[in-house]
């Protein structure tokens, strides 16, 4: 078992994990820390609690998209489990428009989502 330190908001974070995981836990708090950065700059300081809290909201959020779209795919539709508008998407095209659709409304629902924090 290896024992790392982990920041995130300036706040320094002693965690055990396997060895061999250290790079990845570092991975994964620094995409922690920045998304209570760019949370932090768009709605402002409204309390580091409430903050962290807004922010696991947001990667919450991001997950179950994720999920959801991996569902559809799975599936044989698009993102969401809708089926594909046009038929022959099957081939080389099919797999990566269906990507790229998905990352599509992944950022536009990371873009709502932060609209509505913003009015918060």
């Amino acid at each position: 078992m290896a024992q790392i330190s982990l920041s995130v908001h300036n706040r320094s974070y002693q965690v055990t994990c396997d060895d061999g995981q250290e790079a990845h836990l570092r991975a994964l708090a620094e995409y922690i820390d920045r998304k209570l950065g760019e949370l932090e700059n768009s709605i402002g300081q409204v309390g580091e609690q409430r903050l962290l809290f807004m922010s696991c909201l947001l990667i919450a959020d991001e997950l179950f998209d994720a999920r959801r779209q991996i569902d559809g795919l799975k599936a044989g539709g698009q993102p969401g489990g809708q089926m594909p508008g046009r038929a022959g998407n099957a081939g080389a095209g099919g797999d990566e428009g269906r990507a790229s659709e998905a990352l599509e409304a992944c950022a536009e629902r990371i873009e709502a989502i932060a609209a509505r924090l913003q009015e918060a």
